[in-house]
């Protein structure tokens, strides 16, 4: 009787503690692919107004993507994070600015320190300590190696395209339609034809809408969704 109590009592402790890893777990998710829209877009995540001037450390001062273009974490340091190394190596984003990759599985504290620094100059006028909080930890521990889910060269993700299209028809198409035109204040989704910017929304969402984030899926999942809206019509 008292190996049946104490085995019980062992069971219910362990249930307790799934429960409770599961749901840091969740909640650990929920603060990286939020931090994620922030990368994207701060100001639309949170319905701020646009930022009108330069990021004091943005190197191209003048173009179709400075102003609030330069505030954007991503147009700095690459929808891939590799910055001046990955897709941004050239062409009109490039700025010659490393990645963030150095900073994966740092302290998120440490990582929040940065971004309040001298070059990054993120004070409450565009982030709140909640806000560097979640962005902080998307750089810590949110980042993929999007190298190993996209060939750079033909620029193609390293997807099943067909797989994609029921994954796509049972979680995309009722926001955006089956053809991806369905949201009429956006361009159609084939149109994108990005991938590494295709597949950081995916799993993280889209600023400031009710898109899911897949982040907690196999990754493989989000890289077949891509594959198959980049099959989409792009008019």
């Amino acid at each position: 009787m008292r190996t049946s109590l104490k085995l019980k009592a062992l069971l219910v402790a362990l249930a307790v503690g799934f429960t409770g890893t599961g749901a840091f777990a969740a909640e650990e998710a929920s603060s990286i692919a939020r931090g994620g829209r922030l990368y994207d877009k701060f100001w639309g995540e949170n319905k701020l107004a646009q930022p009108t001037d330069n990021h004091k450390a943005f190197a191209n001062k003048a173009g179709k993507y400075d102003k609030d273009a330069s505030w954007r974490c991503k147009e700095c340091h690459g929808w891939d994070y590799k910055g001046k190394d990955g897709s941004y190596a050239s062409g009109g984003h490039a700025t010659g600015i490393v990645g963030i990759q150095g900073a994966a599985g740092k302290d998120p504290a440490a990582v929040a320190a940065i971004l309040k620094d001298k070059t990054h100059g993120y004070g409450a006028a565009q982030l709140s300590d909640a806000d560097i909080h979640d962005l902080a930890m998307f750089v810590a521990k949110g980042q993929v190696d999007m190298s190993k889910y996209i060939d750079y060269a033909a620029k193609k993700p390293k997807g099943d395209a067909a797989k994609g299209e029921g994954y796509y028809n049972t979680i995309c198409a009722n926001c955006h339609g089956l053809d991806g035109k369905k949201i009429n204040n956006a361009p159609p989704l084939g149109s994108l034809q990005n991938p590494q910017e295709m597949l950081h929304k995916v799993l993280n969402g889209q600023p400031g809408q009710n898109m899911p984030a897949l982040r907690l899926l196999d990754p493989q999942i989000a890289v077949d969704l891509v594959a198959h809206m980049m099959n989409l019509p792009q008019q």
